[in-house]
């Protein structure tokens, strides 16, 4: 248990945005036309179009990070 936190720790310091798990990173959403083409659709809502998302605890350390600062102001 304490080597897979470890894991995912490291994890996210090295790498901290993955894809998007809605759109798979491409950012938008992809539909076929009525001829069976692969088109690209509207933005994603998720992701905002980006195809990245900030992994949770990427998320946890910013917010530790910044209480901490604005605590020691």
């Amino acid at each position: 248990m304490i080597v897979a936190i470890l894991c995912y720790a490291a994890l996210c310091a090295l790498s901290p945005v993955g894809a998007c798990r809605k759109c798979h990173g491409f950012g938008f959403k992809v539909s076929q036309n009525r001829r069976g083409r692969i088109v690209r659709g509207r933005n994603c809502r998720r992701c905002r179009g980006y195809g990245q998302r900030v992994r949770a605890g990427r998320r946890i350390y910013n917010v530790a990070t910044r209480l901490h600062r604005e605590g020691n102001r």
